[in-house]
């Protein structure tokens, strides 16, 4: 079985109710790529019983209302091991603007970064330490909105910049500066603010 990769995609159509995997969001699950056709009767079978009605609850608001599909929980994979992840997504629309889905990234933050990849981040991100004060508050602003540790919270800013080739230092502080756009309930709050991450890269240029 291959080894499940940190970082995967999704894509979900309301009217059918139709997912498509990445390959890494399939191993994941414990699937080698191409032998499972996903369905939402799978992806509650593989999430932890615990979450698993929080989960559904959250599929059906994202299909009543058009909203993302966004969620913090527990994935248990095809050999029994738990994953805990972050859904993280953002509104698909068609040609005419009108949205017929979700699609995002599966961020699996179970394991800390290791020694070896925290000196990668630390080279390619040499403003790390200097504008620390802004990347402590976005990764406050991420801890708190899906309930993640300090660590998980960097894992995810991390990826972010290099997923769209952006600096560390610009893509916390177009977050920070986003948040006070941010004016809604949690459950809203959580929504918005997925859009703000996935989307933050693009506005830092023009600021």
């Amino acid at each position: 079985m291959g080894k499940p990769q940190s970082v995967g995609t999704f894509r979900f159509w309301f009217a059918d109710q139709r997912w498509e995997w990445s390959d890494e969001v399939a191993l994941l699950h414990g699937y080698q790529p191409g032998t499972v056709v996903p369905t939402t009767e799978l992806l509650l079978e593989h999430k932890h019983p615990e979450d698993r009605a929080q989960v559904a609850d959250t599929l059906a608001r994202s299909i009543e209302n058009a909203q993302p599909f966004s969620s913090r929980h527990r994935i248990i994979d095809t050999e029994g091991q738990v994953h805990h992840v972050i859904v993280v997504a953002d509104q698909m629309s068609d040609e005419t603007d009108t949205v017929i889905g979700t699609s995002g990234y599966y961020i699996d933050v179970t394991d800390a970064l290791d020694e070896r990849q925290q000196e990668t981040l630390d080279d390619a991100l040499p403003e790390l330490y200097a504008a620390r004060a802004v990347i402590e508050q976005a990764k406050g602003a991420l801890m708190l909105v899906y309930g993640i540790n300090a660590e998980q919270a960097f894992r995810v800013l991390s990826w972010r910049s290099q997923e769209t080739n952006s600096k560390l230092r610009a893509l916390a502080t177009r977050l920070i500066t986003d948040l006070a756009t941010l004016t809604d309930s949690m459950a809203e709050l959580r929504t918005r603010f997925d859009h703000l991450l996935l989307t933050a890269h693009e506005r830092i240029e023009a600021d």
